[in-house]
């Protein structure tokens, strides 16, 4: 919708909505420039604090994707007039905890009262404007790292439905309140020669996968469907049929510029349109340097995985292999 609108002008804006980006960037001086993103949505566990932590860790995640420094949170919060104000204390108190790991200082925020709850942060990071990190720029011959498993979606859906393991709830909940703090540090404090960055969060891997090809120039992709990593449980919940609506969504959207060469599993193949919250990055890496990369991630505690590389403009967009 913001496309069909009167088109502002602003030569301090280097990244705007144009290709997708993870969040805005603005030039405030020569060797600085603000880095804009907002995100909130309603509960997705049932514990209160682990809401809070959620929340926050995916709200930072457009922050670190873009390759700033988070600076200062806003809180957003819909609550219900006559909800338990403890139950609210105990979200705040979760987000708070993981802005405070961020080094990102909560300063304010905004409530509505709304039968449905909802809460999120909009967050304010900096960068250097020559040090942007955009969604688009993949060059052929790149290689595709993702430093988190997929799989919140479907197993959000379970946990909803009361159907989920415990140790399924549990793998979820330690991948969405990790922050991509070590990622992106990882990244930018070494020399690295990264051509694209983004997170995957609600538009599911090949979703935010497309949206990257898109912004590059006459590249497209090969994914490796056995170098994929998910998690624990996350097959289980497609199997039994515990399937997102964002998932179908993503898949009726996306799936077109999709095309399965080798003998994929119906249910890993739902698992690339999978939704994700406070997802991992993923990185378009020079090939000469994506080893030396991975092996960064990991010493920083990241678990990185290769799952494909960018190959010169072809049809279709993305092709998966086993």
């Amino acid at each position: 919708m913001l496309g069909k609108l009167a088109r502002q002008h602003d030569p301090n804006v280097l990244v705007g909505f144009e290709h997708a980006d993870d969040a805005g960037v603005y030039k405030i001086a020569p060797d600085a420039a603000l880095v804009q993103t907002v995100d909130f949505f309603t509960p997705i566990v049932d514990d209160p604090y682990t809401f809070g932590q959620v929340a926050a860790a995916n709200s930072l995640s457009d922050i670190y994707a873009m390759g700033a420094t988070p600076l200062t949170a806003l809180a957003l919060v819909c609550f219900p007039e006559k909800g338990d104000l403890e139950i609210l204390e105990r979200i705040l108190a979760g987000g708070l905890s993981k802005m405070m790991e961020a080094g990102c200082t909560i300063i304010g925020g905004h409530s509505i009262r709304d039968e449905e709850l909802k809460f999120g942060y909009s967050v304010t990071g900096k960068v250097n404007p020559h040090r942007v990190l955009k969604n688009g720029g993949a060059k052929s011959g790149d290689r595709l790292l993702l430093t988190k498993p997929l799989g919140t979606g479907v197993i959000s859906t379970a946990i909803k439905k009361g159907v989920a393991k415990q140790a399924w709830i549990d793998a979820a909940v330690v991948s969405m309140t990790t922050l991509n703090k070590a990622s992106a540090e990882a990244i930018t404090t070494s020399p690295f020669s990264i051509h694209a960055l983004t997170d995957i969060t609600g538009f599911g891997l090949i979703g935010h996968l497309r949206e990257m090809l898109l912004a590059s120039e006459n590249v497209s992709t090969e994914l490796h469907a056995s170098q994929i990593p998910f998690l624990d449980g996350a097959l289980e919940c497609v199997h039994a049929g515990y399937i997102p609506g964002g998932l179908n969504a993503n898949r009726d959207f996306a799936e077109c510029v999709v095309d399965y060469r080798d003998k994929i599993s119906d249910d890993i193949k739902t698992l690339l349109f999978d939704p994700q919250t406070s997802g991992g990055l993923l990185i378009a890496v020079a090939p000469d340097r994506a080893t030396e990369l991975v092996q960064a991630l990991k010493t920083a505690g990241v678990s990185a995985n290769e799952i494909g590389e960018v190959r010169s403009e072809e049809k279709p967009l993305i092709s998966v292999i086993t």
